[in-house]
C-alpha cells in the first residue's frame, strides 16, 4: 500500500528557517557595546568595575587605550550617540570617519579601535564585510579585555553566519564559547544551523541537543526542528517520529507537530498510529487546510472507516472547508458507497453525474438507487448514462428490465431485456429474464 506517498505529497514539510537577528534589530545592544568601549578611555575605574561584573574564566589585566587615542574615540562616540535633547542626530558616517583616521600604535589601542570601527559598520547595517574584516583585527591579537574581546568574537560569528561563511561561524561561536565557559543554548542552536547550511546533516545532532539541554526548563522548538530537518532530510523516519513525538508532549498547543507526526507515521506506513493523530489534532481544532482534512477523510477510509470519512467530508463539503468539485464529491459518494449508505450514495453520484453530465456517473447513480429499490429514479438515470453513450449497454438494460419489472410494468420490462439480448455479454443472463417476466406478465394476465 503506498498511501503515504501519495499523502504525504499533499503536506509541505515545514522546515523552520533560523533567522539571525539582523543588526539594526540589535540596535540597543550596540549601543550598550559602544558606550562600553568609549566609557573605558577616561574612567579607568568604570572599565574595571564593567569588568567585574561578569564572571570570568581567563584572567587577564585591565587596559586602557592612550590618551591621544582615547580623545578621538571619545569625539567618535559623541558622534554616534548624538544628543537628542540638543536635537542632534546620530552620526555613525561621521563617528567612523573620526575612527578611521585613527593612526594607533600600540597592540591594544589597535585592537581597542578596530572593534570600535567594527560596531560603527555592523550598527549601519549594510556593511557586513567591513564589519568583519575590523572584527578580525580586533579579536586576532587576543589583547583586548575579557567583555570586549568576548563580544567581539560572538559578534565576528554572528556576521559570518549572516553573511554565509559557516565555517567561520563555527569556528567562532566555539571560540566565544571557550573563551567566556558559557554553555548558550542559542549559540548551540546556531552552530547546528551552519551545519545544515554545510549540509552536514549529521553534525546538526550534537549542538541540537546541547541546546535542548542549556534551555533548560524554559524549552525552545527550534533545536527540535533543527534535529528534525537532520532526520528527515536523511530519512531517518523513526528518529524523527521520537523527536516529534518529544515535542508535542513539551508543545501541545503547537498545531504544527501534531499535522506533521501523522506524515511521518504514514512514512512508516503505522497507519493506525497516523489516523489517530490526526483525528485527535481533528477534534483539537488543528485542521484548518482542505488538504489535512482531506487526508484525515483518506485514513479514516483505508482503515476500514468509511462511515467517518463520509461524515467528514460531508460536514466539510457542505462548510466550504472542502471545494465541491468532482473529485471530493466522487470520494464522498464513494465513502457512503463502502459505508453501505446506498441512498446517500446515489445522490451524491447523482449531483457528480449533473455536475460532469458523464454516462459513468449516472450509470453509478441508476444502478445504486436499483439497489435500493429506488424504481422509479433509477429508470431515468440508466436512460441518461445510455444516451451518453455508456459502455455495457446490454447490462444496463437489464437493469432497466428489471427496475420495469419490480414496478410491475411487464411490458417495457420485456422491451428492454430484448434490447439486453443483442448484446453478447449478457445474452445469457437476459435469457433467463426474458422468460421470467413472460411468465409473470401471462400469469397476471398483462399483454406484452
Amino acid at each position: 500500500m503506498s498511501l503515504h506517498k501519495k499523502t504525504f505529497k499533499q503536506f509541505t514539510f515545514q522546515h523552520f528557517s533560523l533567522k539571525l537577528s539582523t543588526f539594526k534589530e540589535l540596535s540597543t545592544s550596540l549601543v550598550v557595546i559602544a558606550s562600553i568601549l568609549v566609557a573605558q578611555v577616561p574612567f579607568a575605574d568604570n572599565a574595571m568595575a564593567a569588568g567585574a561584573k561578569q564572571e570570568q574564566k581567563k584572567k587577564r589585566p585591565t587596559q586602557l587605550v592612550g590618551p591621544s587615542v582615547g580623545k578621538k574615540v571619545q569625539k567618535a562616540f559623541e558622534l554616534y550617540a548624538g544628543d537628542e535633547k540638543k536635537g542632534v542626530e546620530s552620526d555613525i558616517d561621521g563617528a567612523l570617519v573620526v575612527l578611521l583616521d585613527i593612526n594607533a600604535k600600540k597592540d591594544y589601542d589597535k585592537a581597542y579601535v578596530s572593534r570600535f570601527i567594527a560596531v560603527m559598520y555592523a550598527t549601519k547595517g549594510s556593511q557586513e564585510q567591513e564589519a568583519i574584516k575590523y572584527l578580525k583585527l580586533a579579536v586576532a591579537p587576543d589583547i583586548l579585555n575579557e567583555v570586549d574581546h568576548g563580544e567581539a568574537v560572538k559578534l565576528l560569528a554572528d556576521l559570518q553566519m549572516q553573511t554565509k561563511d559557516y565555517k567561520g561561524a563555527l569556528t567562532n561561536y566555539y571560540a566565544w564559547m571557550e573563551f567566556t565557559g558559557k554553555d548558550d543554548g542559542n549559540t548551540w542552536v546556531k552552530i547546528a544551523q551552519a551545519n545544515y547550511e554545510l549540509k552536514q546533516l549529521d553534525k546538526m545532532i550534537v549542538p541540537a541537543d546541547k541546546a535542548i539541554a542549556a534551555f533548560g526548563d524554559k524549552p525552545n522548538p527550534n533545536p527540535y526542528i533543527l534535529k528534525l530537518t537532520s532526520y528527515y532530510e536523511r530519512k531517518k523516519y523513526k528518529e524523527a517520529i521520537n523527536v516529534l513525538e518529544t515535542v508535542i508532549l513539551i508543545f501541545p498547543e503547537n498545531k504544527t507537530w501534531w499535522t506533521q507526526l501523522p506524515m511521518f507515521y504514514l512514512l512508516v506506513e503505522n497507519y493506525p498510529k497516523a489516523v489517530q493523530t490526526l483525528d485527535l489534532a481533528y477534534k483539537q481544532g488543528f485542521l484548518e487546510k482542505e488538504s489535512q482534512l482531506k487526508t484525515l477523510a483518506n485514513l479514516y477510509s483505508s482503515t476500514e472507516a468509511p462511515y467517518k470519512a463520509a461524515k467528514l467530508l460531508e460536514k466539510h463539503i457542505a462548510s466550504g472547508d472542502i471545494t465541491r468539485d468532482e473529485k471530493n464529491i466522487s470520494a464522498l459518494a464513494n465513502a457512503w458507497h463502502a459505508a453501505q449508505h446506498i441512498g446517500t450514495a446515489a445522490k451524491y453520484y447523482g449531483e457528480l453525474a449533473k455536475l460532469t453530465n458523464e454516462a459513468k456517473h449516472y450509470r453509478k447513480q441508476g444502478m445504486l438507487l436499483k439497489q435500493d429499490e429506488q424504481f422509479t429514479k433509477a429508470i431515468p438515470a440508466l436512460q441518461k448514462a445510455l444516451d451518453l453513450g455508456v459502455k455495457n449497454k446490454g447490462r444496463i438494460y437489464m437493469s432497466i428490465a428489471e427496475s420495469y419489472f419490480y414496478l410491475e410494468k411487464y411490458k417495457k420490462a420485456y422491451a428492454a431485456i430484448n434490447k439486453a439480448m443483442k448484446d453478447p455479454k449478457s445474452r445469457k443472463a437476459a435469457k433467463g429474464w426474458k422468460g421470467f417476466i413472460a411468465d409473470t406478465a401471462r400469469r397476471k394476465n398483462v399483454s406484452i
